[in-house]
C-alpha cells in the first residue's frame, strides 16, 4: 500500500485570529507548515502516492508543494467547491485513489506511530475500515472509542465531564476501497457521525497506539505548539527553521 487521502479542506474557524493570511495546513510548526510533517511521516512509510482534499485557500496549498517533488512524493489535489464534511471530500477524491486500501489522515492533527504497523493490523484482520487509536490522559475533549477485546470498535462516547484517560480517534485509517460505496454523492457527510457508526459490527476495527499526539485545530494547543514544536521536529527527524 502506498496511497494516502490527507483530508485538509477544513475552513479552521477556530484558528482564524491566529491565521489570517492562510488556511490551517499552511499554519506554520518551527518554520514550516503543519501539512508537511504529515507528508514528510507518510514519506518515512513510503507512502508516496498523496491525495490532498482542499477547499478553503486550496490554491495556496497546491501554489506551495506544488506535484510534491522537492519532498520525492506524487501530489495530486481534489478540490471542493462547496463544504462536504470529511466523509463528502472523501467520496470527491474517489476517482484520483486507485489502490484497493489506502490510508486517510486528518489534516489538522499528527500521530507519531508506526504506519506499517497500522496497515499489517488491517491486513490481518480484513478490516473495512481500522482507525489508529491514541491513549491519552484525558478524554474530555475528545471523546472516547471503546473496543472489545479482538479489537473491533463497538461504540463511541460523546465528550463526558471530568477527566479521564482512554483512547480516542487518533486521525489516521486504513480504508478498503469498497467502503467509498457507502459514502453518498453531493452533499455533506460526516465520517464520524454518519459512516462509522454504520460500520460498527462489520468489519471495523481500532488498534491503540500510545505515540506522541497533537490537534492543532485548538488555538490553545497550536500555540503550545508554535512556542515548542521539538516533539513534532523530532517525530520527522528535522530542525527548526530560523527566521
Amino acid at each position: 500500500m502506498n496511497s494516502a487521502v490527507i483530508l485538509c479542506g477544513g475552513l479552521g474557524t477556530r484558528l482564524r485570529p491566529l491565521l489570517k493570511d492562510r488556511p490551517k495546513a499552511l499554519a506554520l510548526v518551527g518554520g514550516r507548515p503543519f501539512l508537511e510533517y504529515l507528508l514528510l511521516q507518510l514519506k518515512r512509510y513510503e507512502i508516496n502516492n498523496v491525495i490532498l482534499a482542499v477547499r478553503h485557500c486550496g490554491e495556496m496549498i497546491e501554489a506551495y508543494f506544488g506535484s510534491g517533488d522537492n519532498l520525492s512524493l506524487r501530489l495530486s489535489y481534489s478540490y471542493e467547491s462547496e463544504p462536504l464534511g470529511t466523509g463528502g471530500a472523501l467520496k470527491l477524491a474517489e476517482s484520483l485513489i486507485h489502490s484497493e486500501d489506502f490510508l486517510v489522515m486528518n489534516g489538522d492533527s499528527f500521530f507519531n506511530i508506526d504506519l506499517k504497523v497500522l496497515i499489517r493490523y488491517h491486513q490481518k484482520k480484513k478490516a473495512l475500515v481500522t482507525i489508529a487509536l491514541a491513549q491519552v490522559d484525558n478524554t474530555q475533549r475528545y471523546g472516547t472509542v471503546e473496543v472489545d477485546r479482538k479489537g473491533r470498535i463497538v461504540r463511541f462516547l460523546e465528550k463526558m465531564k471530568g477527566e479521564q484517560a482512554g483512547l480516542i480517534n487518533g486521525g489516521i485509517y486504513v480504508f478498503q476501497r469498497k467502503v467509498l460505496e457507502l459514502i453518498p454523492e453531493g452533499r455533506p457527510v460526516s465520517l464520524e457521525y454518519e459512516v462509522f457508526p454504520k460500520l460498527i459490527g462489520k468489519g471495523f476495527y481500532g488498534l491503540p497506539f500510545q505515540g506522541y499526539f497533537v490537534d492543532i485545530g485548538v488555538p490553545e494547543d497550536y500555540l503550545r505548539l508554535q512556542a515548542d514544536p521539538s516533539r513534532l521536529l523530532t517525530a520527522v527527524n528535522l530542525k527548526e527553521k530560523e527566521g
